[in-house]
Order: structure tokens, then C-alpha cells, then sequence
């Protein structure tokens, strides 16, 4: 018997080693990776260069406290910032913390207690960002959930109406990860925005799976109209590492003051050189337009290769992108490990791809390949 609490449904697969894009499990077998820690390993594993920078601030110092001056939070704080209209960053551990930071702040900024956010959207697994998502699988069994959470049809112009004077904030995915890959329409976010300016309503947008270059610019909002008041971030921030963060605008400083948030570990001088490293490798343009430039090609050729009475739409940005099925898919996702491929779902229906950053395009053909074997081998059955 385990000594462990039955709270994920694992897999028989232990992985024990990674390079780049392939892991290996305990019995030797070799795997090609496109879940990444989901959307974590946006440098691959083990980047030479992150790991080089973390073994030199293992040799130096491994944690102060947030009471003592870390320079390495300043800097990743301005690469987070600059050129943008965001220029306050927060840092903590995970992406529910950063989320958890993010609904204090606006409760406190506005006075303001009325949060919307969408249907089938994920925010954490904290109590009040079980409020937060619009997904009753995730709150079943635990009551009455924090009040003042409404939850609308995600890409629908008809559920802004809901936006009144009496709204804090807009809370929302620029794409629902755990909802299904599904991207929201720019049209739709400009309506967004112009509703939220009429009421003085904050935009906060969650990007801890679409932000760190997953889909093609550092973070997915600055590919559409939306001008966010606060952001979030985890997941690829820290290559592995535990790191979150939140971003603001510069009115956040009047709010956030000494001693109205704080984090034990956030921030830490481990987590923060594994931040700057990957911030070092990612955000460049020449990197971001390889990013775009591999998602077109994974997208168009799964368009083109997998049988259109098994696969419904192939839809994401950058290298997010979801395979919807016309049947579950946990079949194909156990096909596809048996296979030697490593894919997560969203949502019952649709294959979620997560792969490094850097993946190769030979990587890509190969996953290509057993995605296609798999489903041909469906329609024969």
C-alpha cells in the first residue's frame, strides 16, 4: 500500500532521466516528450545552460528570505516588464499563488468584490481558484465556494453583458488549456477590452500555460487586442523549477504595499537564476519566430495527415495545440506512450501537444508519424 494520498491518476511510467526532447522511464525505455511537465520544460530537459547557471547558485547560496535584498529577482523583473505597460512583478512559487496574488490584488484595488470568468476555465486548485475556474469537476465534494464568482460562455459577445459597474475584474485564458486548446477571438477580446474600459473593470489574464514563448510571443496576450491590467505566470518561467509570478501595472505598487502579500520561498535565488536563464535562452525574436513558425507546420500537417473520422479540428498557437477527437481519447494518448510518444489530454475529447521550444523539426515528423499511426490503426479497428 502506498503511503501516499490517491491524488493524481498516475501512469505505471516512472521517468527517470531527460535530455532535450527524449526521457527515459526506469526500465530503460526511451520516450519522445510533447507534455513537458505540461507547458513546464519550455527549454527541454536539462538545457545545458540552465543547468550550468543553476550548478554555479548551488555553489553560491540556495535561499535567504524576501526580509534581504535579491538582486536576481530586479533583474528578471525588468526582462518580464520591459517595453511593455506592465513594470510590477511579484514572484511566488506556482501558478495557483500567482492566481491567489492576482484576486487579492483586484479585491483590494477596486474594493470590489464580484470576479467574471469563463466556462471550462482552469485557475488552480486553491480554494478560492476552485471559485475561480468554471469546470464543476473541480469542486465537487467541497461545498460552497468562495462567493462572487460568475462564470460566462467563453468566446461569446453575448455574455459580456454581464460586465457592469459592479464588476472587479475580467479573469480569463487567451487560450483555455485544460479546457481544450480553445483560442479566444479577437473580435471577442476587443469587445472585451471596450466593455471593461466603460465600467473601469480590470482585465486579468492567466498565462501560466500560454506565456514564457509557449505560443510564439513572450507572453499570448501581446498577440491580441487586450491590454491587461495584471498577468500571471508559472510553468515555463523556471525550466523544472518552481517558480510563479505576477505581473501589474505601476498603480499595483499602491496597493501591494509592505506587508499585504508575501512568500516564504517566492523568489528565492534558486528559482530566480533558473528564471533569468530561461528568460536568456527564450525571448528573443529570432527564437519566437522559430516558435510560430514550428506550430504552423505541426498544425498544417496534422491537418493534412490524420483521418478526418477520428480528428474534428486541430486548433492552438505556437507549439499549444489540441488535437479534437470524435472519440475519448485515452486510448490514443495510452496508444501513443505504447508507441513511444508522451501527450496529455484536455478535457475528454482533445490530445493537448506541449513540446520544448526547441524541438526539432525531425521530432516533429516523428511525432507526426505515430499520431497518424495511431489514429489509422482506430479506423481499422
Amino acid at each position: 500500500m502506498s503511503a501516499l494520498l490517491p491524488t493524481y491518476q498516475r501512469t505505471d511510467v516512472e521517468l527517470v532521466k531527460g535530455q532535450g526532447s527524449i526521457v527515459e522511464d526506469a526500465t530503460g525505455k526511451t520516450y519522445l516528450d510533447f507534455i513537458m511537465g505540461i507547458a513546464v520544460c519550455n527549454t527541454g530537459h536539462r538545457h545545458p545552460y540552465i543547468q550550468q547557471r543553476l550548478e554555479e547558485q548551488l555553489n553560491q547560496i540556495w535561499h535567504t528570505s524576501n526580509l534581504f535584498q535579491i538582486a536576481a529577482q530586479e533583474r528578471v523583473a525588468e526582462r518580464l516588464t520591459e517595453d511593455s505597460h506592465l513594470s510590477r512583478a511579484f514572484f511566488c512559487n506556482s501558478g495557483a499563488e500567482a492566481n491567489e496574488a492576482a484576486y487579492k490584488l483586484v479585491r483590494k484595488w477596486t474594493g470590489k468584490t464580484e470576479v467574471v470568468t469563463f466556462k471550462q476555465s482552469f485557475h488552480g486548485r486553491t480554494f478560492a481558484m476552485m471559485g475561480a475556474t468554471g469546470q464543476e469537476k473541480i469542486k465537487a465534494g467541497y461545498g460552497e465556494m468562495v462567493n462572487g464568482f460568475k462564470h460566462l460562455p467563453f468566446n461569446e459577445m453575448e455574455s459580456l453583458s454581464a460586465i457592469t459597474e459592479q464588476t472587479a475584474a475580467v479573469w480569463l485564458e487567451i487560450i483555455q488549456g485544460e479546457g481544450g486548446v480553445v483560442v479566444a477571438d479577437d473580435a471577442w477580446l476587443e469587445a472585451l477590452m471596450k466593455k471593461a474600459q466603460q465600467y473601469d473593470v480590470k482585465i486579468i489574464v492567466d498565462e501560466v500555460q500560454t506565456g514564457i514563448g509557449r505560443t510564439g510571443s513572450r507572453f499570448a496576450f501581446e498577440q491580441t487586442p487586450l491590454v491587461p491590467d495584471i498577468i500571471t505566470l508559472a510553468k515555463g518561467l523556471g525550466s523544472g523549477l518552481a517558480v510563479g509570478a505576477l505581473l501589474a501595472t505601476a498603480e499595483a505598487a499602491e496597493v501591494f504595499t509592505p506587508g499585504s502579500h508575501g512568500s516564504t520561498f517566492g523568489g528565492n535565488p534558486l528559482a530566480m537564476t533558473a528564471a533569468e536563464a530561461t528568460l536568456d535562452l527564450l525571448l528573443s525574436d529570432t527564437v519566437m519566430a522559430d516558435v510560430q513558425g514550428k506550430g504552423e507546420y505541426l498544425r498544417q500537417q496534422l491537418e493534412e495527415k490524420l483521418p478526418k473520422s477520428i480528428v474534428s479540428s486541430i486548433r492552438g498557437r505556437g507549439l499549444m495545440v489540441g488535437i479534437e477527437c470524435t472519440m475519448p481519447v485515452a486510448p490514443l494518448i495510452d496508444a501513443l506512450r505504447e508507441n513511444g510518444l508522451l501527450v496529455v489530454s484536455a478535457g475528454p475529447h482533445v490530445i493537448r501537444l506541449l513540446p520544448s521550444l526547441f524541438v526539432t523539426e525531425q521530432e516533429l515528423i516523428h511525432a507526426i508519424e505515430k499520431i497518424q499511426l495511431v489514429c489509422q490503426q482506430e479506423v481499422i479497428v
